[in-house]
């Protein structure tokens, strides 16, 4: 890893079926999951609690559906 970022915030390569609101939701998802992941850490050692760690995890939780359902739920839009 070359800088702080890339160690705190890993990206993995996406390998479905490439179209832009599945990569956007790819990228979410990861981003997601690195941040549960560090909540999940603060909580075990003791900088959160187990109820500030819950709100976080599930404020992230609702952003992650609704770019779901905003990018992969929804019809496409015709291209001009």
């Amino acid at each position: 890893m070359t800088s702080k970022d890339e160690f705190f915030n890993p990206r993995a390569s996406y390998h479905g079926e490439p179209t832009l609101g599945n990569i956007i939701f790819n990228a979410n998802l990861q981003e997601f999951a690195n941040r549960v992941s560090l909540i999940c850490a603060l909580e075990t050692g003791g900088q959160l609690s187990a109820q500030e760690a819950y709100r976080e995890i599930r404020g992230l939780w609702k952003k992650l559906k609704e770019s779901k359902e905003n990018l992969l739920d929804s019809p496409p839009t015709p291209e001009s």
